[in-house]
């Protein structure tokens, strides 16, 4: 596995960062919801179905939603969708109730990247009004250069084109010039398809080290809070190879 500082890899000019897990605690409101959206189908905490399902939500935590449910509800897309309106509902009257919170590290880290002159895009697998509520409630408004989310892009992780979208919405010459961030597996792969020079795992979310070095991470931090020290690691290696 290429080291995160190989000095081969080009300064980045935008960093793609996932929101739930990456830079934001949502305190468990995902399945909060998932459960109070599920439940006037008939599915409760503590059956067989339920716990498949939730393990399920988990594993595929950055991914579009309304993907997730048809996925779970595979034989009848009328209760897919219904589910998934009675989740954002749920989880946007959570978010009103002030439940989210940056982070540590990530609103430093985005200034940080800013300051540095490398444009942010914050990504989610959310519909649009739920991410604008997520923002709104974290005072983040204006605070990346660009949010996206899969109706944005066309489709969400594992694919590449939220991180492609931001490349071409904030003119990089070059896609190798980006920095994905995120916390799980489809984060993870999302970026290497797209062919981000590097992307970078977080132990903050979902996913633990084995598997989103399986998936291609090039690197695995602790937190949002360490990607200062890793790029300027990088611009420092950057920096000598051209001296």
């Amino acid at each position: 596995m290429t080291s995160a500082l190989d000095r081969s890899r080009p300064q980045p000019k935008l960093a793609v960062l996932d929101m739930t897990g990456t830079t934001v605690s949502d305190n468990g409101l995902v399945e909060r919801a998932f459960e109070s959206a599920v439940a006037p189908e008939g599915i409760f905490p503590g059956s067989e179905r339920y716990r498949k399902m939730l393990c399920h939500l988990r594993d595929t935590m950055s991914i579009s939603k309304i993907d997730v449910f048809n996925q779970l509800f595979k034989d009848d897309a009328g209760q897919a969708a219904r589910v998934n309106r009675a989740f954002e509902i749920g989880y946007d009257e959570a978010i009103a109730s002030g439940n989210l919170l940056p982070l540590p590290g990530a609103e430093s880290t985005i200034a940080y990247l800013r300051e540095s002159g490398v444009k942010v895009c914050l990504t989610t697998g959310f519909a649009r009004h739920t991410q604008n509520s997520m923002l709104e409630s974290l005072g983040w408004m204006g605070l990346a250069d660009l949010s996206l989310c899969p109706a944005d892009a066309g489709r969400g992780s594992p694919y590449p084109d939220m991180i492609l979208t931001a490349v071409l919405a904030l003119d990089l010459d070059d896609v190798r010039e980006t920095v994905v961030i995120g916390d799980t597996t489809s984060d993870i792969q999302s970026g290497r398809r797209a062919g981000a020079s590097l992307v970078l795992g977080v132990l903050t979310g979902s996913h633990q080290g084995p598997a989103l070095r399986a998936a291609g991470a090039h690197d695995v931090l602790g937190s949002i809070a360490e990607v200062p020290a890793v790029l300027s690691g990088l611009k420092n290696a950057v920096v000598s190879r051209i001296g």
